[in-house]
């Protein structure tokens, strides 16, 4: 089996309530959580789970976008950072 290592940005939102709502804006992915650990736990776990999939069935998807640009695109309640799935495909 081969492995693969993705790395795209992601965009944390703070809500009032101290939850979090993760976007990979390049994937036109969604999750959240009740704090940012488990905002970005969640958020790993959907990336391998996206790409073992999109693996597995040939699925075309985009590349990472630079994260300057996201960041340019920042709230202040918004935070970008990279989360990284590794995935082991035949």
């Amino acid at each position: 089996m081969k492995k693969y290592r993705f790395l795209y940005p992601a965009v944390f939102i703070k809500e009032e309530d101290g939850s979090y709502q993760v976007m990979f804006p390049d994937l036109d992915l969604y999750t959240d959580g009740q704090n940012s650990s488990e905002a970005y736990l969640y958020a790993k776990d959907l990336l391998r789970v996206y790409f073992n999939y999109a693996l597995k069935y040939e699925v075309e998807y985009n590349k990472p976008t630079a994260i300057e640009k996201l960041i340019e695109k920042c709230k202040p309640n918004e935070k970008v950072m990279y989360v990284d799935a590794y995935v082991e495909a035949e």
